[in-house]
């Protein structure tokens, strides 16, 4: 079944400028959620272009299908982009391609369906996970982990100061009752954050958001990907990544800084010319919504857009 919930791309028109898309290109739009940035590419693609659509959700690809059902020129992978490699393999996929997109985190149709788990604002079964049959649901893990796993975890992707009141309050609710839905967290979560810190963001914000990303994977999987996807770039191609928060965008920067700057040279031994050209170049500065999009889409404020290019 093809949900109808909304979902609004953000940069949806510059990241496609970014990938500076050639008709007869092979591209990866490695994150479809609702096909907003792939049907812009599409419409730029000539007879003898394709693209491999890729997302964990099945009711994302879904709706791919359904949307692009009749264009022979789509392909389609329901799993990780980390499995880029499996991805272009399973659809007979040219080895190489001249553009990836990654639009990172969650999609609106996610949030706003109560059902999924991953809204602290609707109340569902405590699941989160993308691919709601593969792994562990967030109520699995919480009534399974460690004090100190689930420390680290609010901790490394949460930044969350409250941790420690967070985690014991858990314990001693699952011990009694399991924590099964998504409002049964969120409420115990406001409770251990003290009444004066309770400021515009919703006191689960961060958690809810570090469970996602340690349930899901999605660190790993970006890092894997990366590492992946800069071999099969064609020169002249370009991998465009748009980031929800600040530990994808770091990781994303360092990455990109990496791929484009030469190696360090020992002081006194000559620099050759061939030693400093690198393969990659970044493209411009990390772009960011207008006030406009923001305006009319307020889950795009926090996105940060970066682009790399392979030069040869």
């Amino acid at each position: 079944m093809v949900d109808v919930l909304q979902h609004v791309t953000v940069l949806r028109d510059a990241a496609v400028d970014a990938l500076s898309v050639k008709s007869d290109g092979v591209y990866v739009d490695g994150t479809y959620g609702r096909g907003g940035h792939s049907k812009k590419l599409v419409g730029q693609l000539g007879e003898k272009g394709c693209l491999l659509v890729i997302d964990k959700d099945p009711m994302a690809i879904a709706d791919a299908k359904a949307k692009f059902q009749n264009e022979s020129r789509v392909a389609f992978f329901h799993g990780s982009f980390a499995d880029l490699d499996k991805a272009l393999q399973d659809n007979d996929f040219p080895p190489t391609f001249d553009g990836m997109l990654l639009d990172l985190g969650v999609s609106s149709p996610q949030i706003d369906d109560g059902a999924r788990g991953f809204s602290f604002q609707r109340d569902g079964a405590l699941d989160m996970r993308m691919n709601p049959k593969e792994g562990i649901s967030a109520a699995t893990w919480i009534a399974k982990a460690t004090e100190s796993e689930m420390l680290e975890v609010l901790w490394k992707y949460g930044d969350e100061r409250f941790a420690r009141r967070i985690v014991k309050s858990i314990v001693s609710v699952r011990d009694e009752k399991p924590l099964e839905t998504t409002l049964q967290l969120a409420n115990l979560i406001s409770a251990a954050v003290p009444r004066k810190f309770h400021g515009k963001k919703h006191p689960a914000t961060k958690s809810f958001q570090a469970i996602r990303i340690f349930i899901n994977k999605e660190l790993a999987d970006l890092e894997q990907c990366l590492d992946v996807a800069v071999e099969k770039l064609n020169p002249g191609g370009r991998l465009v990544v748009i980031s929800f928060h600040s530990l994808e965008d770091r990781m994303v920067k360092r990455f990109f800084k990496k791929q484009s700057s030469p190696p360090p040279v020992p002081r006194g031994l000559p620099v050759q010319d061939s030693t400093l050209a690198m393969p990659f170049k970044l493209v411009g500065k990390a772009i960011k919504p207008s006030q406009d999009e923001v305006a009319g889409n307020i889950r795009s404020r926090s996105s940060v857009m970066r682009i790399l290019e392979r030069c040869a």
